[in-house]
């Protein structure tokens, strides 16, 4: 405190003229209180005075503001040579650490190689398992190659030409051949070989369509002794028939009463309306509910332009390399030999000119190369993974046809679903309006009907070419139907629906209206412009992004991965290499809730349940996200995985403050399976050169990126824990399973957490 301010505090409680008489000489003071004034001598006295002590508080003032700077400055030098000491210590210690990571990615690679090794050749050598396919004595095919190609054509064939059309033992041998289509999907997920992928592809769809031509076959029997069949109460025929793949509703129009307007299978939770003038014809009404999708691999494979993803997919887990040194800034390390930067950008521009991109993409990457060169942008500090990523984003944005809802056809607007952005869920419904086939008669004793070669006929309903009556009304106004929701997913958000559109083979949601949703009954009711197949739909990234996540373990090679969604909340739970869903979903489900099953198969059925918590190459098209360096990224999963047995990881709002080049999270050491105590994590900062432990916490209003005092820096993430880390923890990350390591690995790259949350 200067002694200006001093005097001020002193004088504050005193009027202008006592202040004035205490800066004063005493004589002065003795003489103004005597009523006289001040002489010149006395006033220019006063005045020098004050004008020596506003100098000595100037004076004061500037030697206390020196002091402060040279204090800071002096610190700040101390506080700069602390880091360099911290960096040069983390530099010398890079490359141990980088080779002791390198070590322990590579051992937990190996060991996961020869347990599949071992689990194929266990598999492969065991008498009944090798002979199994040919003892079953089934007649499905092998469509792994064991058998002949021919085999699987043969099966259909011979399928195809079996008169059986009784319905039991139909829906039998439709049950055994979807069990042959997912193995063909399966092969068809992880082929390699074009003509391979063809082969399976082509018998996979005459499969999908042999089975679709048996439920015709049984649907004209059941039609064909109709009449058998007559309720007694509304005078026609209405049957359901159900088995773990379909439900089959079929009504017939016997009695054809001009006041009926409708029909309920209450035991399917399906209904529908017919129109008036529909009410006295000969027809039949089928709805079949079949559990699982045919349609939507048709749509896919009849328009490969707009499917086909613009922007290349990132490499899966096991594609990942071990290697995980990230390049100095100006060099790219491949295969153990350094390349300029600019050698490797001009390879990638050259590949993208060649693949048919044109010369906009080059334009795209050559600007970007520009400033990648400029060492005053933040191109130019920026890795060159990041580049490769700003040049596929660059393509992505003029590729965009995938991102087209809508498309012309012949000057007719027609809104085409993508099935990118929305995902059917629940299987297909196929609403159909059949002529009803002539039903026999009792004459004499004899049971004469008539036999036609035709097989089942649609009958005939085209509003697209219907007029207004005379009285001002549609001649073929739409049709009515509405359906319960499959208890075996869950929407998040009112069903879209789409009709099937044979001719175009693609989905489209035009010709729907008065669409009615009660989410409390689980039913929606709609309009049709026509009897066609539909499906509900749900946005694929509707849960997308999280609002957070956790990953905390609950013992040795035990773990529960929880993801807070943008509309529902899961966890899963991991324990050796298989995985259960926890969600607390009340109703539905029950196929999935508590069973364990390896990541992928959980992977596929959460896709199938409409929970989605997976990325892929399309979700950066419909998903904002944090850009972050994929290299850093899955780095990051893999040593999270490594030290998932003993550490708790999560979410950190200052993810999406750091920047592109760096990575923050929260850790702690956590041994128990209770939730982690509130105050125990540590915010750790993660880049391409080295880590550290942050200062900052959650509650702090701004970013900082100032180090935790007495902390270190490392170049990994698990060196810079284990300098916290108890004895005991570090035992158990070395004692973690090869496999919970791969299940805890593939679910983190599969989500992407530090990507999209």
């Amino acid at each position: 405190m200067t002694t200006h301010t001093r005097m001020r505090m002193c004088f504050c409680s005193y009027s202008d003229a006592e202040v004035l008489s205490f800066r004063m000489p005493p004589k002065i003071r003795k003489s103004l209180k005597k009523g006289g004034k001040l002489s010149k001598a006395q006033k220019l006295k006063q005045k020098q005075e004050e004008e020596e002590r506003r100098l000595q508080e100037e004076e004061e003032a500037r030697l206390n503001a020196e002091k402060e700077e040279q204090e800071t400055l002096e610190r700040e030098k101390k506080e700069k040579e602390m880091l360099e000491r911290l960096e040069l210590k983390a530099r010398e210690c890079r490359e141990n650490e980088l080779n002791e990571l390198r070590h322990l990615l590579e051992n937990n690679h190996a060991a996961l190689t020869k347990w599949k090794t071992d689990s194929a050749e266990k598999t492969k050598y065991v008498p009944f398992v090798q002979c199994e396919r040919y003892m079953r004595c089934d007649g499905i095919p092998d469509p792994s190659g064991i058998l002949t190609p021919q085999d699987i054509n043969t099966y259909i064939s011979l399928w195809r030409d079996d008169p059986e059309v009784n319905i039991t033992p139909m829906l039998k041998q439709c049950s055994i051949a979807l069990e042959l289509v997912e193995e063909l999907e399966g092969l068809l997920r992880d082929v390699k070989d074009p003509q391979e992928g063809q082969k399976y592809q082509e018998a996979l769809i005459n499969l999908q369509e042999l089975i679709h031509f048996k439920h015709q076959l049984t649907t004209e029997d059941i039609l064909k002794g109709a009449s058998a069949n007559i309720d007694t109460e509304t005078g026609n025929m209405h049957t359901v028939i159900k088995d773990d793949n379909i439900t089959l509703c079929l009504w017939a129009n016997l009695k054809k009463n001009p006041r009926f307007k409708g029909f309920k299978f209450s035991e399917a939770g399906m209904g529908f309306e017919l129109p008036k003038q529909l009410a006295e014809s000969d027809i039949a009404v089928r709805i079949l509910h079949t559990r699982y999708d045919h349609l939507s691999l048709l749509a896919k494979i009849s328009h490969p332009r707009i499917y086909t993803p613009s922007c290349r997919p990132l490499e899966g887990t096991d594609k990942i390399p071990t290697d995980i040194d990230l390049p100095e800034q100006g060099e790219t390390k491949v295969d153990g030999e350094v390349k300029e930067d600019s050698e490797m950008q001009q390879k990638i521009v050259e590949e993208e000119v060649q693949s048919g991109q044109g010369l906009e993409v080059w334009k795209s990457a050559a600007s970007l190369q520009s400033r990648k060169n400029s060492p005053h942008s933040p191109e130019g500090r920026a890795s060159q993974t990041q580049i490769e990523i700003e040049t596929l984003r660059a393509e992505g944005e003029m590729t965009s046809s995938s991102e087209q809802l809508t498309v012309m056809d012949c000057s007719e607007q027609v809104q085409m679903v993508d099935l990118m952005q929305y995902t059917p869920l629940g299987g297909i419904f196929y609403y159909d309006l059949f002529h009803l086939p002539p039903q026999a008669h009792q004459v004499n004793g004899w049971k004469i009907r008539q036999v036609l070669d035709t097989g089942l006929q649609v009958f005939p309903y085209r509003p697209e070419k219907s007029n207004i009556d005379d009285n001002g009304a549609l001649s073929c106004p739409p049709v009515g139907v509405s359906v319960m929701l499959p208890d075996s997913v869950v929407f998040l958000e009112t069903p879209q629906v789409a009709c099937w559109d044979a001719a175009g083979k693609q989905w489209r949601i035009d010709g729907i209206s008065d669409v009615t949703y009660k989410e409390e009954e689980a039913k929606i009711s709609f309009k049709m412009a026509s009897f066609q197949a539909f499906a509900l739909m749900q946005e694929t990234y509707a849960n997308f992004p999280f609002q957070s996540w956790e990953l905390r373990p609950l013992g040795q090679d035990s773990a529960v991965f929880t993801v807070n969604g943008a509309l529902i909340d899961l966890s899963i739970i991991i324990q050796g290499n298989q995985c259960m869903l926890q969600l607390e979903q009340e109703k539905g489900l029950s196929h999935l809730k508590g069973k364990w099953m390896n990541s992928p198969a959980l992977q596929r059925a959460m896709l199938n349940a409409g929970l989605n918590i997976f990325v892929n190459e399309y979700t950066d098209k419909y998903v904002c996200s944090y850009c972050k360096d994929p290299l850093a990224e899955h780095a990051a999963y893999k040593q999270m995985a490594l030290f998932a047995s003993a550490c708790a990881f999560s979410w950190s709002k200052w993810n999406a403050k750091c920047g592109a080049e760096h990575l923050v999270l929260q850790v702690c050491e956590h041994h128990s399976p209770a939730p982690v105590p509130k105050g125990s994590w540590s915010l750790y900062l993660l880049g391409t050169q080295c880590s550290k432990k942050l200062e900052i916490t959650e509650k702090n209003e701004a970013f900082s990126p100032d180090h935790y005092p007495g902390s270190k820096f490392h170049s990994t993430l698990i060196h810079m824990l284990q300098d916290n880390m108890s004895t005991d923890g570090i035992s158990r990350t070395k004692k973690s399973n090869c496999l919970f390591i791969n299940t805890v690995q593939s679910l983190l790259c599969a989500t992407r957490p530090l990507m999209y949350s």
